[in-house]
């Protein structure tokens, strides 16, 4: 992600405050457990010691009295287990309570920013708590097929609404089982309401939950951004963290493709996005009103190739789920 020094320290700022809470919240659990067996910081305080002398003997090359030291520290962990059982305390109750125990709260990964960093810097430049807000309602626990008809639909070779939809739910499952070893990406269409963005919101809470970066734009939004960009590199500047963060993040969700004020500049942004994104390998879901005819006639004909080769085309049908709901608890009241 592309950060000003500013952000770059306001992230920083947060994992240190992680640390400083995490030292705080062992150094109370070590005075709680020693406070009940004085035993446990003989033992820590042993442990301790031995792993130093283990170390030394490593450096002066002694390696007979490496054998008795390992042992030794083996019955002092063991007897540390147990006491700690007896106690009511996990094995790792010494340990600092990790918010992401891949990097243990600093952000880093050897010299590599770990997937947490770059999630909070998505976080701090799009301000995702609008997103996340929704995810916390719309994921695949909230899901409900009792709004997809089972009657067969002829137009859509016999298939019902309920079989579109739980083909689609499964289709997205296997999209995030793969996530890591297989490159995808997505086209959901249909109608309005028949629950595009709430599959698409599902996939994205699945993926933030597994520490993966994803962005969410409307197409109108997305295209503000392009424009924006474009716009600042014709006057002779650089090109915005923003735009770089489009082709950086692990998934990018386009949803509403079509209700934009479509031009020539739309459509050809929308190429180089989809595009690069594509070179690099980055997974994209859209989701649009339009059916593939449409697509094909409003952007440029290498787009809708770039589509139609490298996107699994996923169709709901059905009828309007926010009317459906309103009608019901209308009924309801």
């Amino acid at each position: 992600m592309s950060l000003t020094n500013a952000q770059y320290d306001a992230i920083m700022r947060r994992y240190e405050a992680r640390q400083i809470q995490n030292r705080h919240t062992t150094a109370q659990r070590l005075k709680e457990a020693y406070s009940r067996s004085p035993r446990l910081k003989e033992l820590e305080d042993a442990i301790a010691s031995t792993a130093v002398s283990r170390a030394k003997l490593m450096l002066d090359g002694d390696e007979e009295a490496l054998p008795r030291l390992k042992g030794e520290l083996a019955t002092l962990m063991e007897e540390k287990a147990r006491l700690l059982a007896e106690l009511g305390y996990p094995a790792d109750y010494f340990e600092p309570p990790y918010t992401c125990s891949d990097c243990k709260d600093t952000g880093y990964i050897g010299a590599e920013k770990c997937h947490c960093f770059k999630q909070a810097a998505i976080d701090l430049v799009y301000t995702q708590s609008n997103l996340k807000g929704i995810l916390a309602e719309e994921n695949f626990d909230t899901f409900s097929f009792d709004y997809y008809s089972r009657e067969a639909d002829p137009a859509m070779g016999g298939r019902s609404p309920y079989q579109a939809a739980a083909d689609a739910v499964a289709q997205c499952k296997t999209f995030i089982q793969e996530f890591d070893s297989s490159f995808h990406n997505l086209l959901i269409y249909g109608d309005t309401g028949v629950g595009k963005t709430f599959l698409s919101n599902c996939v994205a809470r699945e993926l933030l939950d597994s520490g993966h970066s994803v962005i969410y734009f409307t197409a109108a939004q997305l295209f503000a951004v392009l424009e924006k960009t474009t716009f600042r590199r014709d006057k002779g500047g650089e090109q915005s963290g923003d735009y770089q963060n489009l082709f950086d993040c692990d998934l990018l969700i386009i949803d509403d493709l079509g209700t934009e004020f479509s031009n020539s500049f739309t459509t050809s942004q929308l190429f180089l996005c989809l595009n690069e994104r594509l070179l690099r390998r980055k997974s994209t879901i859209i989701s649009t009103n339009l059916n593939i005819p449409q697509l094909a006639e409003l952007y440029s004909e290498r787009t809708f190739s770039r589509v139609t080769s490298n996107y699994t085309m996923i169709k709901l049908i059905g009828s309007d789920i926010r009317i459906l709901k309103k009608i019901n608890g209308a009924a309801n009241g």
